[in-house]
């Protein structure tokens, strides 16, 4: 019988981290970071396999100890701080097709984004297959207008990015988005191919700003901890 295309998740999770050692299977409320977005993938009940792209031992034990798949270690030279994400997803979707997969979508998730739900990634998938996108991806609204930032100069001084909006109300400018960096829908062929995230053939799923933090230093591990413990009481993620 002929393999139907899998819809197949993968996790990009390498050992190296400078800011926050060991980030992606840091304790998060005490666990991996890194199983919220296998247990995110897992609840949504999308996928045909749950995959952790890492190069780390450490990191695949984690993996397979949550019920991940780890069927290769991700070469060293696709590990550095240069490596775009893009090119671990490629390398992932190449490696699968050399193994006989046929893949129907491919869902990067990212290994410290414990605020999405499995209902985002539900709905993206829904925008994804219906309107035959190359990615779709969570995004989320800047919480200022960007069209009122300024820079500041050497001198101390400020100058304004775009000066003719300065009289504008807020309320009368675009609204704009940014990538909430949780996950990417994605055809292989697109991520293969490193077609553009950002142009006419992407769309995204759009995320409140209160379940979005970007997690780069301790001090924005601290503020994630305590913004998924209040939605935890909340609205019980």
């Amino acid at each position: 019988m002929e393999q139907k295309p899998l819809i197949v998740a993968i996790i990009p999770a390498r050992e190296g981290s400078k800011r926050i050692p060991k980030k992606n299977i840091k304790l998060f409320c005490g666990k991996p970071i890194i199983a919220y977005s296998i247990e995110a993938a897992q609840h949504s009940k999308i996928f045909d396999k749950i995959i952790v792209s890492t190069d780390s031992n450490e990191i695949a034990k984690i993996a397979r100890s949550l019920s991940a798949e780890v069927p290769f270690l991700r070469p060293q030279k696709l590990s550095d701080d240069y490596i775009g994400i893009r090119e671990v997803i490629a390398h992932a979707v190449k490696w699968l097709w050399r193994e006989g997969w046929k893949l129907n979508a491919v869902c990067c998730i990212y290994a410290t984004a414990p605020l999405f739900r499995p209902d985002d990634l539900i709905e993206a998938y829904k925008i994804f297959q219906r309107d035959k996108w190359n990615y779709v991806f969570s995004a989320t609204e800047y919480v200022y207008p960007i069209q009122r930032s300024f820079r500041v100069q050497k001198s101390g001084s400020i100058e304004m990015y775009f000066p003719e909006n300065f009289s504008k109300r807020s309320q009368d400018l675009e609204k704009a988005y940014h990538d909430a960096g949780q996950f990417c829908w994605g055809k292989p062929e697109a991520w293969i191919e490193n077609n553009l995230l950002f142009s006419e053939r992407s769309s995204i799923l759009k995320i409140p700003a209160y379940r979005v933090v970007d997690i780069d230093t301790d001090e924005d591990w601290k503020r994630a901890e305590i913004m998924y413990k209040v939605l935890e009481k909340e609205e019980k993620l």
